[in-house]
């Protein structure tokens, strides 16, 4: 396999990045040390990696290239929208006073019941509510 230039461009902005990804500064390092017969032990020692990760990723740049670094579209979904955040917040930000509560309750599961009582989201836990 020969890497073109930009191809040698990329993983080298990959590897050497101070903002890249762990796991991808990982895979541009394994397919930069690639050589022409390389053996797949001796790049695992170069990069201190387990040899199954070296050829995995060898493998896998050798079929189609380098794959995109995962994105903030992954992982667990938001449970609120933003509207829901910002009316949580601005009810955070009230006196207890102003909506009829004593100061005592201000800071418990009862900004949790006025979130449901006001409808702003269907259920929310004290903690979410302090986070």
């Amino acid at each position: 396999m020969v890497l073109t230039a930009a191809e040698r461009h990329r993983l080298k902005k990959l590897a050497y990045g101070h903002k890249t990804p762990h796991q991808a500064r990982q895979r541009a390092t394994i397919v930069l040390c690639w050589r022409p017969r390389g053996a797949h032990a001796r790049v695992a020692a170069r990069t201190r990696m387990h040899v199954d990760t070296v050829r995995t990723w060898r493998g896998r740049f050798a079929a189609g290239g380098l794959p995109p670094c995962p994105t903030a579209g992954s992982g667990r979904p938001p449970s609120f929208t933003p509207l829901q955040v910002a009316e949580v917040k601005a009810l955070a930000c009230q006196l207890p006073a102003e909506s009829g509560t004593p100061l005592a309750r201000g800071s418990g599961p009862e900004p949790a019941r006025e979130v449901v009582a006001r409808a702003i989201a269907p259920a929310m836990s004290a903690s979410t509510v302090r986070r």
